[in-house]
């Protein structure tokens, strides 16, 4: 089977623990295993602040080498945001939209190349509801449950007080799951939901240390520097392009993206310590 087909999945031990488990559960992708494993369940405001994208890609990053699957919902906002940074951070992600699988109902429409990419690099979609179920208001509520049951710790990054973000917060804390919240302005309206949080208990999340901790992973001796290097899609194009080093100009025109666009997804992958330029010749060092 493709890994793109649908397929049916035995319930997680985890799910099968909560009040109210699925009947049945649809997969695309590949499940992650391992007893090793640590699943931390990232969710926040749909209309998020730069503030919000800034630190939950920081945070997932630097969960970067160590036994964490990111689960989120698939949804703007806040969902795609972790989504994409564990998939740059090499981080397995499963998402867990509000739909149905099949790519003719899977939603939101515009994320359904993020869905995509998540399957290429060996994650997974998950979902009770039918293959070709069209989302409801309903359908999203009754997904938290989800990803709250799936998750040994679920993180709030920015949410309103009335928000479908606390929601996930409030099923985790009901299912004994770690909540774990991000401080942010004080007179942010995305920041009140965090905050009230962490008044009623929610582990203040300022670093990936604290993250690990609350996860139980000792952050100087599980970190796996050996782990296979996940990249996106135009990082991979980047790597297969520089089998040996490369004037910049030439491996812009390879990549047939603008040169503004490249230079950014060149300048990225530098940071992330992948490749180095040296007068004007660029070489992979992974």
């Amino acid at each position: 089977m493709d890994k793109y087909d649908i397929k049916s999945l035995t319930i997680p031990a985890p799910l099968t623990e909560i009040p109210d488990p699925p009947k049945q559960l649809f997969i695309r992708g590949t499940y992650p295993k391992g007893t090793e494993l640590k699943f931390l369940t990232v969710v926040g405001a749909r209309k998020y602040t730069p503030y919000g994208k800034q630190v939950c890609e920081h945070l997932i990053h630097e969960l970067k080498g160590y036994p964490v699957v990111i689960i989120s919902g698939l949804a703007l906002g806040i969902d795609g945001v972790a989504h994409r940074a564990a998939l740059d951070a090499g981080l397995t992600t499963i998402a867990v939209p509000g739909s149905g699988l099949s790519d003719t109902v899977l939603y939101p429409r515009t994320h359904l190349q993020l869905a995509h990419d998540i399957l290429e690099h060996n994650g997974a979609l998950i979902s009770e509801f039918e293959p070709d179920w069209k989302p409801r208001p309903e359908s999203f509520p009754q997904r938290n449950r989800i990803m709250a049951g799936m998750s040994d710790a679920v993180l709030v990054v920015e949410a309103e007080l009335r928000s479908g973000t606390l929601i996930t917060s409030r099923l985790a804390t009901e299912y004994n799951r770690d909540v774990l919240a991000i401080p942010g302005p004080v007179h942010s309206e995305t920041s009140k939901g965090p905050h009230m949080l962490i008044q009623k208990g929610a582990a203040l999340i300022t670093s990936g240390t604290d993250i690990l901790e609350t996860l139980g992973i000792d952050a100087k001796k599980e970190k796996n520097s050996n782990l296979e290097i996940m990249l996106s899609l135009k990082e991979q194009r980047v790597k297969d392009f520089l089998t040996h080093p490369l004037q910049r100009d030439e491996l812009i025109q390879k990549l047939s993206l603008p040169v503004s666009e490249a230079n950014i997804l060149l300048s990225g992958l530098e940071l992330k310590g992948y490749l180095r330029e040296v007068l004007g010749s660029i070489e992979w060092i992974q």
